[in-house]
């Protein structure tokens, strides 16, 4: 733990001496223009209906089933740009609360505003299942570009023209080490300043895997924690605020898998 807990400490200077370049980036028109650039560059993909409709996705198009998601998303965009923030780690106090869901949902509704750029990097490197979720027949090792023995350009994928994803096939041995590395930092700063994403959403393990998602807070703005109705006990949650918020800010928990909801309550 000490080894883990250095390492943190290294990844959180090296991060502070680069804010002055993080917002430099995001202020600069010209900047910004080659990030337009690199973006179109990455590889598209597209998602059949069925992969949608089977694991929970129902954010990509404006209707009711997305209300609760868009809600979301004015509440997160209103917090990211008051306080100038892109990076938000998104993780569960413990495994089957359907934070993956949440966040492939929250990613499709800020898509769905043109003029914004949504980039997901999935770090639950324990049991990796975007691409599962996503229906795509692929493999990918997005572990391998934060040692560096990849490009970002070859493992990053685009769907749509705004909303891209780092993605694992495999789980990884050791996963909060390579997290709490310095060049796993400097790589994420590389792709923030490459392809200047507006929103940066990471998926982390639940809390309860290990020390991996704590191992990278110092590498985000903000944190969401999602947790599950008549699942997760308030005890669980309250310790996860916490755990979250020695390291980061914490902007609320997401209530996930709610079936307590009046449809007569829903204005349309």
């Amino acid at each position: 733990m000490d080894r883990i807990h250095s390492a943190i400490a290294k990844a959180r200077a090296s991060r502070e001496s680069a804010d002055p370049v993080r917002q430099a980036v995001q202020t600069t028109p010209t900047q910004r223009s080659t990030g337009t650039a690199n973006w179109a560059n990455l590889p598209e993909f597209q998602i059949s209906d069925q992969a949608f409709d089977t694991n929970h996705i129902v954010a990509h198009r404006a209707d009711r089933a997305a209300t609760a998601f868009d809600m979301m998303r004015s509440t997160l965009l209103h917090n990211l740009h008051h306080h100038n923030w892109t990076r938000v780690a998104v993780t569960s106090p413990d495994a089957s609360c359907g934070k993956t869901t949440v966040t492939l949902n929250l990613a499709f509704s800020l898509a769905r505003m043109s003029d914004m750029r949504v980039m997901v990097l999935e770090l639950d490197f324990r049991r990796p299942g975007m691409l599962r979720a996503l229906g795509f027949d692929r493999s990918l090792n997005f572990s391998a570009v934060l040692t560096e023995a990849q490009s970002p350009e070859a493992q990053l994928i685009r769907c749509g023209t705004n909303l891209a994803f780092g993605l694992s096939t495999t789980p990884v041995q050791s996963p909060a080490e390579l997290l709490s590395s310095v060049c796993a930092a400097d790589v994420v700063d590389r792709i923030e300043a490459a392809y200047r994403p507006d929103v940066m959403l990471f998926d982390m393990p639940p809390m309860s895997a290990g020390d991996d998602t704590l191992a990278f807070l110092d590498q985000v703005d903000c944190a969401l924690m999602v947790a599950a109705a008549e699942e997760t006990s308030a005890s669980m949650i309250d310790q996860c605020g916490k755990d979250l918020a020695k390291r980061t800010q914490v902007l609320g928990v997401v209530l996930n898998k709610c079936r307590m909801v009046d449809p007569n309550d829903m204005y349309s």
